[in-house]
């Protein structure tokens, strides 16, 4: 006779979830290492109570975190998962309607980013027994559709769980997807407020401790050797190092690989740090963010070897970049490694790189070492462009980033949004993978603070530095309270430059005049160019519970920085940037431009436009 617990469904949950571990190369780590949540009538009696019940609240077995957006703290699992190398994840509660819907920005975010996190949203009663109830949306197709059902196309797994019976299958499915390398993303479990109350007999193994094994797939036989086959075709080989190298934890052997065979290497955003800036085959980063090495070299070369990227416009500037190549693609998911009609190595990056070594023996292949050592020299007119950039005497935005680049060796800059990602891209010296943390599959403004909350709490030893602007800054600043509370020290520095930079820049650049890009009151014609608007930002900081310091030149900045370091208490570095030289774009974006103007920028911009799509390849 099977042994059974008498639980409510939202006690199942908790019980459950707090019993989940992933296992890869024999290192476990807990899956589901706490929960964010605001409690509302969706989900304050189920989730919260079993919650409380399970400890109060307390750091073991499950522990509780208070948000103060929902957004944000799906943002801050994001970062947590990423941090951790997805091996490990927090669960995120909502009340039924306005809760659950603040959740799809994240959700979209982790899905895009395949960083998995899991959604516990409230949801309508399952009897229907108090039809409408406060929230509900109330479709008039249908008696079963919910707000929470927006979550479905931002999800890689969503269920609803209508009945007790159905939560042991929904909770396998939910941790299956949440620990598979390709299918990873956010998932869903929409409860019902009366079922999580609902008492149920659960049987005792569904609480067992349970081990999801992280698996490394293995380049099949035949693949392989059609790689092998194209490689040795090659002269000029570029590869191109996505997130999938930092989440193999196959850096070390992506540089081997490199070394050996003469190879550059290329980094997208989620990809870079995977080799050290000054690694011989490093070129930086790559695409309408890279540098001028990376992208003479891209349209340069007769192989592209993409390993756990997934090819954003940015990475392939909107396919004008890779103008000669071939394509072979190393990735644990099928559906990445086959785009732009690339020869296919479906598996792990780390057993593929070994697997590919391997088969050339005593470095029978390599790429033409004129090619190799152009490479080199590229990378080092790069390097000296940075300390151009970098070593100004004005706080510029590129001057900001090297000083906090010389401060913060060993910590983790966080960033997502505005200019600063291209800077960043480009200007930032990554000396470990785990340094470099720019959320730019969503590029979600409103990420920073929320997603370094996360990812200090995954790596709590490290200084986590986060960059934010000052329009990001505006939408979702309030994780700094939740920090306090916590005693999770970030240093926050915040770049005011009295706007949207980056979109003000491509607002012009495409004939939309910075249209609506300025923080300013609106002037005498009616347009919002009048004064400066009266915010105190820094003030503003300062009220929800950080340290504020201000830095008003370098000498100032690297002193408060260096104060922040060494402080135990959450800081805010307050920065108002001028204008000033910045590295410009070396490969191109494709932002459609008004076919028909009356304005003169515009239709000059249109002919810039047509001019550049001519270099657009399908890559099929």
């Amino acid at each position: 006779m099977t042994n059974t617990t008498r639980l409510t469904v939202a006690q199942a949950l908790v019980r459950f979830l707090a019993r989940q571990w992933t296992e890869r190369d024999g290192v476990e780590h807990r899956l589901i290492a706490g929960c964010f949540g605001i409690f509302g009538h969706g989900n304050v009696a189920g989730v919260g109570q079993a919650l409380a019940e399970q400890g109060a609240g307390t750091r073991d077995p499950l522990p509780y975190y208070l948000a103060r957006n929902e957004q944000a703290m799906v943002h801050t699992a994001a970062g947590y998962a990423r941090q951790s190398g997805r091996l490990s994840t927090l669960a995120c509660t909502s009340s039924i309607g306005p809760g659950a819907t603040n959740m799809v920005t994240g959700a979209a975010l982790a899905t895009i980013n395949r960083l998995p996190v899991l959604l516990l949203p409230g949801d309508l009663f399952a009897t229907r027994a108090a039809s409408p109830v406060l929230q509900e949306l109330e479709d008039p197709r249908s008696y079963d559709v919910g707000v929470n059902d927006c979550l479905r196309p931002v999800s890689r797994f969503w269920d609803r769980v209508n009945r007790p019976e159905q939560l042991p299958a929904a909770l396998l499915g939910a941790m299956r997807v949440l620990t598979d390398p390709a299918e990873t993303g956010a998932v869903t479990l929409a409860l019902p407020q009366d079922v999580q109350a609902e008492a149920y007999d659960w049987p005792e193994e569904l609480f067992a401790r349970r081990v999801w094994h992280v698996a490394r797939p293995v380049p099949e036989p035949a693949a392989l050797a059609r790689a092998v086959a194209l490689l040795r075709g090659s002269r000029h080989p570029l590869i191109v190092a996505g997130g999938g190298v930092r989440y193999s934890d196959a850096c070390a052997e992506l540089g081997r690989f490199a070394a050996r065979h003469g190879v550059p290497v290329a980094e997208t955003q989620a990809g870079k740090g995977a080799l050290p800036y000054d690694h011989p085959c490093a070129v930086g980063a790559i695409g309408h963010t890279g540098t001028r090495a990376a992208d003479t070299l891209a349209r340069e070369a007769d192989l592209v070897i993409g390993i756990g990227t997934r090819y954003s416009d940015f990475t392939t500037a909107s396919r004008t970049l890779f103008r000669r190549a071939r394509f072979l693609n190393v990735n644990v998911a099928a559906f990445d490694a086959a785009k732009h009609a690339a020869e296919m190595l479906v598996a792990d990056a780390r057993e593929a790189l070994k697997t590919l070594d391997a088969a050339f023996g005593d470095v029978d292949w390599r790429a033409d070492p004129a090619w190799t050592a152009r490479a080199a020299e590229l990378a080092a007119a790069w390097q000296a462009e940075i300390d151009r950039f970098c070593g100004g005497t004005e706080l510029t935005q590129p001057v900001v980033l090297g000083v906090l680049n010389e401060v913060a060796a060993g910590g983790v800059v966080v960033n997502a949004a505005g200019s600063m990602p291209g800077d960043l891209h480009r200007l930032w010296r990554a000396s470990d993978p785990g340094q470099y943390h720019v959320e730019y599959g969503y590029s979600c403004m409103g990420y920073e603070i929320a997603g370094g909350l996360g990812v200090k709490l995954a790596a709590p030893e490290r200084e986590v530095f986060v960059l934010v602007g000052d329009g990001s800054y505006l939408m979702m600043a309030q994780e700094i309270a939740t920090a306090v509370q916590e005693g999770v020290k970030l240093v926050i520095v915040l770049v005011d430059n009295q706007g949207f930079a980056s979109i003000g820049a491509l607002s012009e650049s495409v004939g939309a005049l910075r249209l609506g890009t300025a923080y300013r009151r609106r002037g005498p014609g009616g347009r919002l160019d009048g004064e400066r608007l009266p915010v105190d930002l820094a003030a503003n900081a300062a009220s929800l519970g950080a340290d504020v310091l201000t830095a008003t030149d370098p000498q100032t900045l690297r002193a408060a920085l260096a104060k922040a370091v060494a402080s135990p208490r959450t800081t805010v570095v307050y920065v108002e940037t001028v204008p000033g030289p910045a590295p410009a774009a070396e490969a191109w974006w494709d932002v459609p431009v008004a076919e028909v103007s009356g304005l003169p920028e515009a239709r000059a911009a249109r002919e810039r436009y047509e001019e550049a799509k001519r270099d657009q390849r399908p890559y099929l």
